[in-house]
């Protein structure tokens, strides 16, 4: 049985670095901790990541129910519960919209691309999950299929959700995986993105079998998908988000690719002259 007084503890300071770090706004959010087999503690409804205190966590038991605190639990448990029913390894969830990969989700991007070996090793790759209700099954139903091999996800128009063994881990893969969408986010807007060999992958997976981490996935590479490496050049396809095959389409993504790299080309104009 966890510790409930350094879970709290845990829990508070987690919820500053989401709010420091911008990861949420107001009451955006929520975070848990699995107290043992029956019970976990969560963070309150509609109080802010960056102002938790001990007496404002709920204790609450697998079913959603409160066991203490006059707060009520976040409303988006069951997403909560659903993760610590199917995988008994997780024993620390965070939920929050950080801004880039919220905007990959809003978008219908899944950061599957194998570029980063440092995100291959430890993320893997990092699924779009169907929108869902917040506060509703609808929300945690879509989760299912990605749970057994994927500890970090991006919620369509909602968010990102990182799992892990601690409170810690299931931070620093939220970290991670903000860091990773604003890198890609960057590349998109240089116009291209080149992915790591399908060979130099197979031997990033490799070594990350024998680190100890789980999960079957495959990142997607150059050589899968040539699309993959020619994210914003005119009439190209986005990954995980196919176009319209149509004449007006193909217009519109050479409009909008000549006007990003005019934008690009102007920030780094400046920035030199500096």
């Amino acid at each position: 049985m966890a510790n409930l007084h350094q879970l709290k503890k845990q829990i508070i300071d987690i919820g500053k670095l989401t709010y420091n770090r911008g990861f949420v706004a107001a009451n955006d959010g929520n975070i848990s901790a699995r107290l043992d087999d029956n019970r976990i503690v969560i963070t309150p409804t509609g109080v802010s990541k960056g102002a938790l205190s001990p007496e404002t966590l709920v204790i609450c038991d697998m079913s959603g129910k409160a066991l203490s605190s006059e707060g009520k639990p976040s409303s988006e448990i069951l997403m909560h519960l659903k993760v610590y029913q199917l995988r008994k390894d997780i024993f620390g969830i965070v939920h929050a919209h950080p801004p880039y990969a919220t905007a990959f989700g809003i978008a219908g991007i899944p950061l599957s691309q194998a570029v980063l070996p440092e995100v291959i090793m430890t993320l893997g790759a990092i699924p779009l999950v169907k929108y869902g209700t917040p506060g509703t099954q609808a929300l945690s139903e879509p989760l299912t299929d990605f749970l057994p091999n994927h500890d970090a996800f991006i919620l369509q128009n909602h968010g990102a959700l990182a799992i892990g063994k601690d409170l810690q881990t299931a931070y620093f893969r939220m970290e991670t995986l903000e860091h990773f969408a604003h890198i890609a986010f960057v590349s998109y807007l240089l116009g291209k993105i080149h992915t790591l060999p399908d060979e130099e992958v197979k031997k990033l997976l490799q070594m990350r079998a024998k680190s100890g981490f789980t999960g079957e996935f495959q990142p997607v590479t150059c050589e899968d998908q040539k699309e993959a490496c020619a994210i914003l050049e005119p009439g190209a396809t986005l990954v995980g988000h196919p176009s319209e095959n149509t004449s007006t389409s193909k217009s519109s993504d050479s409009v909008t690719y000549s006007a990003i790299q005019s934008i690009v080309a102007d920030i780094i104009d400046s920035y030199l002259k500096k």
